[in-house]
């Protein structure tokens, strides 16, 4: 289902992904009047393919950047209690390679790390020795000592999803597969023309917001007359995903020579998600591809720590993402700052352009960026994303395992899988999908193994989905358990539906 556009609004969000979600959900909840749009599907690029961590950046410290480690480790427990449905802490091995850091320098980094903010959820670190951790007998013999730390993993589309949700229970309206095609000034307030699956629309708007992402730098040279104050570097990172290489749910962090790491994260119950390169990136941010340099790359150096042995035809999925960082100059790509900065217009009305970022520092990213528009609006709202949970969040307890119990005693019916995983996805609204239920047949025909109407109906409804691909590979991750022909046999049930018209873009 997709919203009406209003004629005019306080704030119009340009960019549908994990900043401009984010920013709409807080000003929604501050009273403000909020249209969103975003040219394809919400989390469509960049913010669905991150490596899934809500960390402090453990490699940051290395770089001094003591604020920005600050700031994102306070987020992660914001985040893990806003969400614990889809967010989760993670314990991490480092195995000790003597060649490359010496210990007492981990050890320093790992004690400023448990200690630059204040922990609820995680446990601090611990150097270990790897002969009796389960987490050593995937590792090369020649491992004997690790640290284990703590951080958090999240999943990233998802949570996107969920901030545009909560912005749209505020009052907020959400446009999917709408471009800004244009912004003009008249009599003190932008004029925007959107452009969407019905053609053409105008809208009055007090500010707005520039959260394209990749296409920040382009948007406000093409769609207005302003030239952006900041440099930006488009910095490409890809991930592979591979069956299982070790049976626990601990993850990864491995040190490179090159000073990279890579993580290697348990991912989706079977698999291990391997990630991620740097490389400065030139084409168009709607379609980076993974290359054989960047598949041998990951796979060379997931072998130099594990027993298991991979190859480039093992790779069973993979992705890539741009990100655009702020231009610091730095060499090589990995070593530019995740920092972000937010540009205001000097002019009236006001145009917040944001640059840079991740996904750890999105809630206080959206915080900042109100409090510089908050004025021209003339609007004193205070902030309160910091304590309010996402949809589904509420979970009995805080605990996912109770909402786990609760779910199997209501609905009995529901395979253990379908359960948990539909408990993971959706926390607390997994009632919105099942409802009265008493059968698997009442949730209506399975469309795909594991994948009943109800819930796709739920999707279409709730959360902006229109095609398979919105479905298997960002809404869930059933893509990769699936076969490769089940995206054309939900697209065509898509279109086999005579769906109302308000649920079509």
């Amino acid at each position: 289902m997709t919203d009406t556009p209003p004629d005019r609004c306080d704030l119009l969000i340009v960019g549908g992904g994990i900043n401009g979600a984010g920013i709409a959900r807080d000003a929604a909840g501050r009273g403000l009047s909020v249209l969103l749009c975003e040219q394809d599907d919400l989390a469509a690029h960049t913010s669905s393919a991150s490596t899934k961590l809500v960390h402090g950046g453990l490699r940051y410290l290395e770089q001094f950047d003591f604020r920005l480690v600050r700031k994102a480790l306070k987020e992660r427990e914001v985040l893990i209690a806003a969400a614990p449905h889809i967010l989760k802490p993670l314990r991490f091995i480092m195995p000790y390679d003597s060649h490359l850091r010496p210990a007492w320098m981990i050890r320093t980094g790992l004690f400023l790390y448990d200690h630059l903010a204040r922990r609820r959820y995680l446990p601090g670190s611990a150097g270990v020795g790897l002969r009796r951790h389960r987490a050593g007998h995937a590792l090369q013999p020649r491992y004997r000592r690790c640290f284990v730390y703590s951080d958090g993993w999240a999943d990233d589309a998802r949570l996107v999803v969920l901030n545009a949700l909560d912005a749209r229970l505020r009052g907020a309206a959400i446009l999917t597969r709408t471009r800004c095609e244009a912004l003009a000034i008249q009599q003190g307030e932008w004029i925007a023309t959107l452009r969407g699956a019905r053609g053409s629309t105008q809208v009055r708007a007090r500010a707005v917001v520039n959260a394209a992402g990749p296409w920040a730098a382009s948007f406000l040279s093409q769609a207005t007359s302003f030239a952006p104050q900041h440099a930006m570097r488009l910095v490409k990172g890809s991930h592979i995903v591979v069956r299982s290489l070790f049976a626990h749910s601990f993850a990864y962090i491995f040190q490179n020579r090159d000073k990279r790491v890579l993580f290697a994260i348990p991912y989706e119950r079977e698999f291990t998600l391997l990630g991620t390169t740097d490389l400065d990136f030139t084409g168009d941010p709607a379609h980076p591809q993974i290359d054989a340099a960047e598949i041998d790359y990951l796979c060379t150096m997931a072998n130099h720590y594990f027993r298991q042995q991979l190859k480039s035809t093992d790779v069973i999925w993979s992705y890539s993402g741009v990100r655009a960082l702020l231009e610091d100059h730095a060499e090589p790509a990995a070593e530019v700052t995740r920092d972000y900065s937010l540009e205001l217009s000097s002019v009236e009305p006001p145009l917040l352009s944001v640059f840079g970022g991740k996904l750890t520092t999105y809630r206080r990213l959206a915080e900042e960026a109100l409090s510089k528009l908050l004025p021209h609006l003339k609007s004193r709202a205070p902030a309160w994303t910091a304590r309010v949970p996402l949809p589904g969040g509420d979970l009995p307890g805080g605990r996912l395992s109770h909402l786990l119990r609760l779910i199997k005693r209501r609905y009995p019916f529901l395979p253990s899988s379908l359960r948990q995983r539909l408990t993971a996805s959706y926390g607390s609204r997994v009632e919105k999908i099942l409802a009265h239920a008493t059968s698997l047949a009442e949730l209506g025909k399975e469309v795909l193994p594991q994948l009943y109407e109800a819930e796709i109906r739920y999707l279409l409804r709730e959360e902006w989905a229109c095609t398979a691909q919105d479905i298997l590979w960002r809404r869930s991750k059933l893509g990769l358990h699936l076969p490769a022909e089940s995206a054309g046999v939900l697209d065509a049930w898509l279109r086999s539906q005579q769906l109302p018209e308000s649920m079509h873009h």
